[in-house]
């Protein structure tokens, strides 16, 4: 079993641009825009971004924060998620820069877990 370690954090958010700004004014972020609905952000300690109404995956917006594993074998991580227990909530799908799925785990949590 290979360990998974936090990598990425999401935040949902319904005005992109006004989240943009405000961060860039209140923290000094920088930002890559991927399309319309998607920016990463730079410069706030963690690898990040921001989630308009269509994401990266095409997800659910809903949420307000998704916490992202990275992993090198994404099918291998994917088969111990469900091993463990966990329901693939979000099948594997391709992205600017690599792939993913979404699953729950057994407490109610949504995570994704990401591969280049």
């Amino acid at each position: 079993m290979s360990p998974l370690k936090i990598d990425y954090i999401e935040f949902h958010t319904a005005a992109l641009p006004e989240t943009k700004t405000f961060f860039a004014k209140a923290f000094g972020w920088s930002f890559v825009d991927y399309g319309a609905d998607y920016a990463s952000f730079e410069g706030a300690g963690m690898n990040g971004g921001f989630s308009g109404e269509n994401g990266s995956d095409g997800s659910d917006s809903s949420r307000s924060v998704l916490v992202v594993l990275k992993a090198d074998d994404l099918e291998a991580a994917q088969e111990q998620v469900i091993a463990a227990g966990g329901e693939i909530v979000g099948p594997i799908v391709s992205f600017p820069g690599g792939r993913r799925f979404r699953f729950r785990e057994p407490g109610g949590n949504v995570l994704a877990v990401w591969s280049a």
